[in-house]
């Protein structure tokens, strides 16, 4: 019980902690909110979308940048703390084999929380009849039994999104 109290006043376990930044400025949403069971059915782990106002990507925490999709519509960071996040770029994109995407950052490069990874024309993706809501996964997230994601909300980037 103690330990429901500290968590709920925010205290205790603080060091152990990870907070996970927002990747780019929008609105967030629920997982269940994201039109694809790959998503939505947390197949990929769990977490948050977001529904991007610029077309910006930027690290959501310090670590490596331990994948970098050649159609530049996702990466992988892995964080210093040990967590595996996918940001995916939205639905179906892989299918524009990264028309409309820039990448900023190549596979294995070590990043600290802002540094641009990626930028994409919004417009053009939409144009294209793709979504671009922005799925932030943590793939390793049994791993961080405490999780919590703060959804239904506008941010910017670099606001705290996720707390492992």
């Amino acid at each position: 019980m103690f330990q429901s109290l500290k968590k709920m006043f925010g205290q205790g376990n603080e060091e152990k902690g990870e907070k996970i930044l927002a990747p780019a400025e929008g609105s967030v949403i629920p997982l269940s909110q994201v039109n694809d069971p790959a998503f939505s059915q947390e197949i990929l782990g769990k977490g948050l979308a977001i529904v991007p106002s610029k077309g910006r990507i930027v690290a959501p925490a310090d670590g490596v940048l331990t994948m970098v999709f050649e159609t530049k519509h996702a990466v992988s960071v892995t964080t210093d703390k040990g967590a595996e996040i996918i940001i995916h770029v939205g639905l179906d994109t892989v299918r524009l084999n990264g028309e409309h995407y820039t990448s900023h950052k190549k596979q294995g490069d070590r990043v600290k929380a802002g540094d641009l990874l990626l930028e994409f024309d919004m417009e053009a993706i939409k144009g294209a009849g793709y979504e671009v809501v922005t799925p932030v996964i943590i793939c390793n997230h049994q791993e961080f039994p405490d999780m919590v994601c703060h959804t239904d909300k506008d941010v910017k980037e670099l606001d705290v999104v996720i707390e492992l």
